[in-house]
C-alpha cells in the first residue's frame, strides 16, 4: 500500500542573471510569519523527490571540530528547481546550555545556482525548525496510517509547535500527547498549540511511554545522548519520526529494539551511516545491520520504493537533516521577504 501523493507541488523559477537583486540579509524577526507550514511541507516533499531523481545535489555531511565540545557542520546543497545553491553553517555547542545560550546556532547563505552570485544571508534558526517539522510531515504523509489521529511528542521545546502544525497538515489530528520535564516548556507549548490549533486536544503525560503507546504517530524531539524511547512500547501500525538528536554518532533518542522492530527510512544514507547515533549505535549493538538503513525518503516520494506496505507495519523515519531542505525553504523565505519589503539589501561586492 502506498500513500496517495500530496497536493500539487510548488514550481520555483530561477532569477535571471541580468539585473539580479542586491543580496538580502534577513534576521529572525524578518523571517517570522512569512510562509505557511503547508507551503513548506510541499516544497520539502518536492525536494526529497528531486534528490532521488537527480535534479538536486546534497554534499556529504562533514564535521569540523577541535575537540568534542563544539562541532561545526557546513550543510551544502544545490537545487535546480529553486535556482539556488546554499550552505548552512550549523554550530552544535552543548556547553552553551550552561551559558544560557542555544546549544545550536546556524546561518544560511544562498547563492544563484547559475552564476554563483550571492542572493541572501539568513538566520538559520527558523529554517531549521521549519525543515525539521516539514520532513517529519512528509514522512508521516507517506508512511503513517491514513487513519492516524493522535500525535505523540517526546519533547516539547522549540521544534514541537512546528511539528504539530506541519503534521496537522497531512493528517487530521484530534489529540496531541506530549512529554517534557520542564513545566515552563509545557506551559509555552500548550499556549502555542491553543493559539494555532484550538480544535486539537492537548494532554501532558508523565512519561515518554505515555506519549508513545497510545499514539498513531510519534515524533522524538530531544537532544538526547541516551535512548528516551524504547521499541518495546511500539505497537503495530505505529509511525515514528526520530529527528531531535544532534548529528553526533554518540547521541540517540531510540534504542536498538526500536530500530530493529521498524522498517527504517532515512533522509540520506550517507548522513545516517555517518552521523546518526540512532542508526550507528543500533548497528554497533547488533540490533540491525547497515542494510536496514538504506531506504531514503526521497525514493518513496518519487515512487521508486513503496511507502507504508500494510496496516500492521511499524515505520520509523530517522533524520539528521539535509542542507537541501534549507535551500528550498530559503527560496520560499527570500521570495516572500522581497514581496513583503522585509530585510536589509547589502551589496556585498561593493
Amino acid at each position: 500500500m502506498t500513500a496517495a501523493p500530496g497536493p500539487s507541488l510548488p514550481s520555483f523559477t530561477s532569477r535571471p542573471i541580468p539585473g539580479a537583486p542586491v543580496p538580502l540579509v534577513l534576521t529572525r524577526s524578518d523571517l517570522a510569519g512569512l510562509v505557511t507550514p503547508a507551503a513548506v511541507v510541499d516544497a520539502v516533499e518536492r525536494a526529497f523527490a528531486d534528490l532521488a531523481e537527480g535534479s538536486a545535489s546534497q554534499a556529504p555531511l562533514a564535521v569540523a571540530a577541535v575537540d568534542d565540545a563544539a562541532h561545526f557542520l557546513p550543510m551544502t546543497a544545490v537545487s535546480r528547481r529553486a535556482g539556488l545553491a546554499g550552505s548552512k553553517l550549523l554550530a552544535d555547542v552543548p556547553g552553551n546550555r550552561d551559558r544560557g545560550l542555544p546549544a545550536q546556532r546556524s546561518v544560511l547563505v544562498l547563492a544563484d545556482a547559475d552564476d554563483g552570485a550571492p542572493v541572501a544571508v539568513l538566520d538559520g534558526g527558523l529554517p531549521t525548525r521549519l525543515r525539521t517539522a516539514a520532513a517529519s510531515a512528509v514522512a508521516t504523509r507517506w508512511l503513517a496510517p491514513p487513519s492516524a489521529r493522535v500525535l505523540g511528542l517526546v519533547g516539547a521545546g522549540g521544534l514541537a509547535l512546528e511539528h504539530v502544525s506541519a503534521v496537522a497538515g497531512v493528517r487530521p489530528l484530534e489529540q496531541v500527547l506530549f512529554w517534557t520535564r520542564s513545566d515552563a516548556t509545557a506551559a509555552t507549548f500548550v499556549d502555542g498549540v491553543g493559539a494555532r490549533h484550538p480544535e486539537i486536544k492537548v494532554t501532558r503525560v508523565d512519561s515518554p511511554a505515555g506519549a508513545v503507546e497510545p499514539a498513531d504517530v510519534v515524533c522524538t524531539l530531544t537532544p538526547s545522548r541516551e535512548p528516551v524511547v524504547r521499541g518495546e512500547w511500539f505497537h503495530p501500525g505505529l509511525h515514528v519520526n526520530v529527528v531531535g538528536a544532534p548529528p553526533r554518532p554518540d547521541h540517540r533518542e531510540v534504542d536498538g529494539e526500536a530500530m530493529a522492530r521498524s522498517r527504517v527510512v532515512v533522509d540520506s544514507v550517507s548522513t545516517a551511516l555517518g552521523e546518526s547515533g540512532d542508526a550507528l549505535l543500533a548497528i554497533a549493538e547488533g540490533a540491525i545491520d547497515e542494510s536496514a538503513c538504506r531506504l531514503e525518503l526521497g525514493a518513496v516520494v518519487a515512487g521508486l520504493a513503496p511507502g507504508r506496505r500494510d496496516a500492521e507495519e511499524i515505520t520509523l523515519f530517522d533524520s539528521v537533516g539535509l542542507g537541501l531542505l534549507d535551500v528550498v525553504i530559503g527560496r520560499l523565505l527570500v521570495d516572500a521577504a522581497r514581496a513583503a519589503g522585509r530585510g536589509l539589501s547589502v551589496e556585498l561586492s561593493a
